[in-house]
């Protein structure tokens, strides 16, 4: 059984709450959970302690069972200090998308067409 340590959402529309969860991972999101590990309130400040509450102590216990934590509960398992922090390498991402680049390009060549017409007049 593939077990994972995940987010499951609880609250109303547009009020997250969140229980961090162990899981078999082919339940759904929201569904049967193993064991309840912790709760994330994202409405939270950053700096409240409130915002993020886990049982470290069984949160190791489902690491040493094998449990894989998702991308957002490894990263509070960094700031916890329970991992190592993993190297995040997506250079893609700092990319602008196609449209901002045809953009850059269109200005690029408007500023070369202005900026030849006026270097000539002066030239002569």
């Amino acid at each position: 059984m593939a077990m994972k340590i995940r987010l499951a959402r609880g609250g109303s529309k547009k009020r997250p709450f969140y229980r961090i969860v162990a899981s078999d991972s082919r339940m759904p999101r929201d569904g049967r959970f193993i064991e309840k590990l912790g709760t994330y309130n994202p409405l939270l400040p950053k700096d409240s302690e409130e915002r993020v509450k886990m049982d470290v102590e069984r949160i190791q216990h489902w690491l040493d069972q094998g449990a894989q934590p998702t991308d957002r509960i490894a990263r509070f398992l960094e700031a916890a200090g329970l991992r190592e922090k993993a190297a995040r390498d997506n250079p893609k991402k700092g990319a602008p998308g196609k449209k901002a680049q045809e953009r850059a390009e269109q200005k690029a060549a408007k500023s070369e067409a202005a900026e030849a017409p006026a270097e000539a007049p002066a030239g002569e």
